[in-house]
């Protein structure tokens, strides 16, 4: 099966993440103002857009990844609201019935590795763990009272009958009784231990925050199963992103996507988070989930994130070395930036500067290999790092992308500080050629590269789509010597004759 999305009828399929960490809209909720801006998000060419997590929260203000209640979209007065952070359930189906109506397709965050928020607590026996090898006990079966109860009063048993206990569960990190912090692992009678089809980090990688839902439960499967099928018939959504599966039972997941997909009324298309900079250790998840979701490239994203780090010192010409979009490229959903990685003083935070965010945006949007996801925190105003400059440069990329950037990619990657490609166009698009370069813009004023465009385009004219006002003359080889300003972005396109 493709791991790319289905979005057959639009050019150059491309996905938004419309939201930030902190996302909030002065006067409208936050439904509200993704159904307003859906007219300019498909101007712009936006095909799909990845939206936070629907289901109510554990705190009112709550983001939904600490997810209390999967099956309420903000229909019931439960933890103290009924709108969930992001707006009530009839604003979200309105808001998803006009992005279908526009030919935008809706991905929900789907938060199944944990839950918060309970109802009441109860008493059971758990072993306490060594946080950094939970496979290494350190106490014996002890009696502790844990938040575990989840009953949805105000819901009751509509869409899903199912009470959560600590039966459903595998592990959490509150004893209420001693008031004491620590990584349990739920113990007695129909509990067995952690999961062995997770990650390995730390021993084992089945918990992570929360009260850790244990996915063998065969309770736990049928109403996880259900939900999917149901909350994708209810939004008319196309698919997932899954959160944090590196922790989850990946039988679990396996099955939960070949249900989801097989009820699906369309192609279901998934991408998986799974947190590394380290390529060898997703392998090993792309290789046991045999094409039925793709990947976010966060190895990418670190190479971003160093090489504005590390300015000039960067040698560009190994931007995409150990990457999925290199190795895996229909595996991979490329990015820049997103909400974890722009958290201050997180442990995921890894923001790529602005010193390099266009290069980076130049990369996924204009190259043929992946699949781009555009942050919201990159291109509309917001207090996390925002920069009006940057959103604009990255608004013409956008551009550049949806009328230029078609056909095969041919790299010259010729020099540590100055980068190209050539997108060779196609029937009904004419290519365009794409130079990045990292030197220090206080040192010379540009470095040039040679790019062979085609002898199709020889004795042709390229122009500065970005305004630099350069142009480049192709030779009879048809190749050209494109510069670009030091430490800028820069895109041509063929001269249009008279």
């Amino acid at each position: 099966m493709s791991l790319q999305p289905d979005t057959a009828s639009a050019d150059n399929p491309l996905m938004m993440q419309f939201f930030t960490w902190d996302s909030k809209h002065a006067s409208l909720s936050w439904w509200k103002h993704f159904e307003e801006e859906l007219p300019r998000l498909a101007q712009l060419g936006i095909t799909q857009v990845w939206l936070p997590p629907p289901n109510k929260a554990a705190e009112p203000n709550g983001r939904g990844y600490d997810a209390y209640d999967l099956w309420d979209l903000g229909e019931f007065e439960q933890k103290g609201t009924v709108a969930t952070r992001w707006g009530t359930r009839d604003e979200l189906l309105s808001a998803c019935s006009v992005a279908r109506s526009l030919g935008v397709q809706i991905i929900i965050d789907a938060v199944l590795n944990h839950k918060l928020g309970a109802d009441r607590t109860e008493s059971f026996p758990a072993v306490t763990v060594d946080p950094q090898n939970r496979l290494k006990a350190l106490s014996g079966p002890q009696t502790i009272e844990g938040w575990t109860a989840f009953d949805f009063p105000d819901r009751g048993n509509k869409y899903s009958s199912l009470k959560w206990t600590q039966a459903h569960f595998s592990g959490l990190d509150w004893d209420q009784k001693e008031q004491k912090n620590g990584i349990y692992r739920i113990a007695g009678k129909g509990h067995a231990g952690w999961s062995k089809y997770v990650d390995s980090e730390l021993g084992n990688y089945d918990y992570l925050l929360g009260i850790d839902i244990d996915h063998r439960h065969p309770d736990v499967q049928a109403d996880l199963f259900a939900w999917g099928s149901w909350i994708l018939k209810e939004t008319g959504a196309v698919g997932f992103r899954l959160d944090a599966i590196k922790h989850m039972d990946r039988r679990f997941l396996l099955e939960f996507l070949r249900r989801t997909r097989a009820s699906a009324s369309q192609n279901m298309f998934a991408v998986s988070e799974y947190w590394s900079a380290d390529l060898r250790r997703i392998e090993p998840y792309i290789r046991a989930f045999n094409g039925e979701t793709s990947f976010f490239d966060v190895p990418l994203h670190y190479r971003f994130h160093q090489a504005s780090t590390q300015g000039a010192s960067y040698d560009l010409r190994m931007i995409l070395d150990d990457t999925l979009v290199k190795k895996y490229p229909q595996s991979a959903v490329t990015f820049v930036d997103n909400h974890d990685s722009t958290v201050v003083g997180q442990s995921l935070q890894s923001w790529v500067g602005h010193n390099f965010k266009l290069h980076a945006y130049a990369l996924i949007l204009l190259r043929g290999p992946g699949y781009p996801c555009v942050f919201y925190g990159d291109t509309y105003p917001n207090e996390e790092g925002y920069s009006a400059e940057t959103a604009s440069s990255v608004t013409r990329l956008l551009e550049a992308r949806k009328r230029f950037a078609y056909g095969p990619t041919l790299d010259f990657f010729q020099h540590r500080n100055c980068i190209g490609f050539a997108r060779q166009g196609d029937a009904g698009h004419e290519g365009c050629v794409v130079v990045l370069n990292n030197s220090d813009p206080g040192k010379g004023k540009s470095l040039a590269i040679s790019i062979r465009v085609g002898k199709d385009q020889a004795n042709s004219t390229y122009v500065s789509f970005l305004d630099s006002g350069s142009s480049v003359d192709i030779d009879a080889d048809g190749v050209g010597s494109f510069a670009c300003l030091n430490g800028a972005v820069d895109v041509w396109t063929k001269l249009k004759s008279d």
